[in-house]
C-alpha cells in the first residue's frame, strides 16, 4: 500500500526541532459542516474553556480589560506578576467586575491633575481619587469644557462637573440593561459602579462598536457567575504571600511562570500550592521534554505550559542555548502529558490561524498568546506612532526593561548580580479589538480542523495519536509557495 507523509511518531523522532512552519498536515476526510466543529476544551484538569485562546502574562498583554475580554470569548487570560501582589489581586477583582467587556474610551485622571485632553482621552476626562479604576468617582469634564477654558493649565478639580448628574449602574448590568438605560435618559454614558467605586465607563459610541462584533457566548464564568481569572506567580518564598492575596481575590487557576520548569524550586512551589490550596488548579513550566514534563507532572500539577525560546519577543534561545523548536516542543511533550490526563498549553509561536490550528493538533489543548494579542484595544499602554503605523508598546518578560520591575526572578536571575536580557522591547501595530478579532480567527482555526476531519480537539488527537493524520516537512521553497508571492503588491485581510 501506498503512503501519503508520516506519522507524527516518525517525523518528530528522526532528531529535527521543526518550529510551526517547517511541518504542514497532510488534508484527510470531510463529512460534517465548519460549524459542527466543537473547540471547547480544558486549559488544566479542572477549568474548561470554550475556545482554546489563553493570554499571556505578560505586563504589555495582560492586565483587567484584557482578562474581562478573554473570558467574555470563552478563553480565559493570565494576569502578570511584575507588579505588586496587592497591585496584581486588585487588576484580578478589576477584571471580575468588568461584566461588561468594554475597553473605556474615555480618559481618567486623579484630582490634582492639570490641564485636559490627550489624543486617546475620547469626549470625556472621568476624574477618580486615584486617577485610574476601580476608584471612587469625584466628577468629569467633557472635551467642549477643555476647548472652552482660558487658562489650559488650572487644575481639573477646580472645573469639572459634579459626578451627581452622572448615570449609575450596578456592575453586573449586561448589554441590554445598559442600552435601556442610555435610551431611556438619553444620556451619552453610563458608569458602572461596584461597591461605592467606578468599575467602567460605557458610551453610546462603545456600545454600537460592540454591537458590530460577533456575538459573544456566555463565556468564561465561574461557580460565583464572576469571568473566571488567571494569575501568574514565581517560586520565591514571597510567591506565598502573593498567592494568599490572589486567592482572596477571587483568582481560579495560576501558572508558575517560569522560562525553564523543570526546577527543584517550582517542585517545591508545586506541592506547597497543592496541599494548601487543593481546589486551585496549577499549570508548571515551561517544559519542552518529557523529562522535564514528567518531574512536573510527578509533583503534581494540572496543567502544563509548554515553550522555551519560541515567542517572538525572546531570545533565550541565542543567548542560552537551549530550548527546541515549538512543534516538536509540543508533539513530545502533549504525547507523554496525554497518558496522565494533564492538559497542555502550546505557549509561544502563534503568529497566524494556522498555527493555532497545528500547535492544538499536535496535542496541545489550548495555545498561550502574547505577540498576536499585543498591541490590540485591550492590551495595556497607550497608542503612540511610530513611522505613520499606530502601536502599542510589546516587551518581553526577559527584557531588561521588564527586569527592572522584577521579572528577572522568572529566569532565576534577581539574585543574580548581572543582569542577562533573555528578550527585547518592540512595538505591535493597532489590531483592533480582541473582541472582534478572535471570533474570526477561531472560525480560521474551524476551518483548518475541517481539512483535518476532525470535528473537536479530542477527535483531532485521537487521529494524530492513532497515525491517521500524516505531516510533511516543508523546504523553504515550499514555505514561500505556501504564503502569498509572485505579486508586485497586495494587502492582506483576513475578515
Amino acid at each position: 500500500m501506498f503512503d501519503d507523509g508520516f506519522p507524527a511518531s516518525k517525523l518528530f523522532s528522526q532528531g529535527y526541532s521543526y518550529t510551526y512552519d517547517d511541518v504542514i498536515f497532510l488534508p484527510h476526510y470531510i463529512d460534517f459542516p465548519t460549524d459542527a466543529v466543537s473547540l471547547a476544551t480544558n486549559l488544566s484538569r479542572n477549568v474548561r474553556l470554550s475556545i482554546p485562546c489563553v493570554a499571556s502574562p505578560m505586563d504589555t498583554v495582560s492586565e483587567a480589560h484584557m482578562a474581562a475580554a478573554m473570558a467574555a470569548l470563552g478563553g480565559i487570560a493570565f494576569v502578570h506578576s511584575n507588579c505588586s501582589a496587592t497591585q496584581q489581586a486588585s487588576i484580578i477583582r478589576s477584571a471580575k467586575s468588568l461584566r461588561v467587556p468594554i475597553a473605556p474610551t474615555v480618559g481618567f485622571v486623579g484630582p490634582d491633575a492639570a490641564g485636559g485632553f490627550g489624543p486617546a482621552d475620547g469626549k470625556y476626562v472621568f476624574v477618580t481619587e486615584s486617577g485610574t479604576l476601580p476608584s471612587r468617582m469625584l466628577g468629569y469634564i467633557a472635551k467642549s469644557d477643555w476647548e472652552d477654558l482660558q487658562d489650559k493649565d488650572v487644575k481639573i478639580f477646580d472645573y469639572m462637573r459634579d459626578c451627581k448628574t452622572v448615570e449609575n449602574v450596578p456592575w453586573n448590568y449586561d448589554l441590554g440593561e445598559i442600552e435601556a438605560v442610555l435610551e431611556d435618559r438619553k444620556s451619552d454614558f453610563v458608569v458602572l459602579e461596584r461597591d461605592g467605586e467606578v468599575v467602567n465607563v460605557v458610551t453610546k459610541d462603545d456600545l454600537e462598536r460592540l454591537k458590530g462584533y460577533p456575538k459573544l457566548g456566555v463565556g468564561t464564568v465561574g461557580s460565583d457567575g464572576e469571568w473566571m481569572v488567571g494569575a501568574a506567580i514565581g517560586t520565591r518564598d514571597s510567591d506565598k504571600e502573593r498567592l494568599k492575596h490572589l486567592v482572596k481575590a477571587g483568582v481560579n487557576v495560576v501558572v508558575i511562570d517560569s522560562s525553564q520548569g523543570n526546577s527543584i524550586y517550582q517542585i517545591e512551589m508545586i506541592k506547597y500550592i497543592k496541599k494548601t490550596y487543593p481546589e486551585l488548579d496549577v499549570i508548571g513550566g515551561n517544559v519542552v521534554t518529557v523529562y522535564q514534563a514528567e518531574n512536573l507532572i510527578k509533583a503534581g500539577v494540572d496543567g502544563l505550559r509548554v515553550g522555551m525560546g519560541s515567542g517572538s519577543i525572546c531570545t533565550t534561545q541565542e543567548v542560552c542555548a537551549v530550548g527546541r523548536g515549538q512543534a516538536t516542543a509540543v508533539y513530545k511533550v502533549s504525547s507523554i502529558a496525554s497518558k496522565y490526563g494533564v492538559p497542555v498549553i502550546a505557549d509561544g509561536g502563534i503568529s497566524n490561524s494556522g498555527h493555532i490550528v497545528k500547535a492544538l493538533t499536535l496535542g496541545a489543548s489550548t495555545v498561550m498568546m502574547g505577540s498576536f494579542l499585543a498591541g490590540s484595544t485591550e492590551a495595556p499602554g497607550a497608542y503612540e506612532y511610530q513611522n505613520c503605523c499606530r502601536v502599542k508598546k510589546y516587551r518581553g518578560m526577559g527584557s531588561l526593561e521588564a527586569m527592572t520591575k522584577g521579572s528577572d526572578a522568572r529566569y532565576l536571575g534577581d539574585t543574580a548580580k548581572l543582569k542577562i536580557a533573555q528578550g527585547v522591547v518592540g512595538a505591535v501595530a493597532d489590531k483592533g479589538s480582541v473582541l472582534k478579532f478572535i471570533p474570526y480567527t477561531m472560525q480560521a482555526v474551524k476551518q483548518g480542523f475541517q481539512d483535518l476531519g476532525a470535528s473537536s480537539l479530542h477527535s483531532a488527537h485521537e487521529l494524530l495519536y492513532s497515525s491517521t493524520l500524516r505531516l510533511e516537512v516543508r523546504t523553504g521553497a515550499a514555505q514561500v509557495e505556501g504564503g502569498v508571492h509572485g505579486l508586485v503588491s497586495y494587502e492582506k485581510k483576513y475578515f
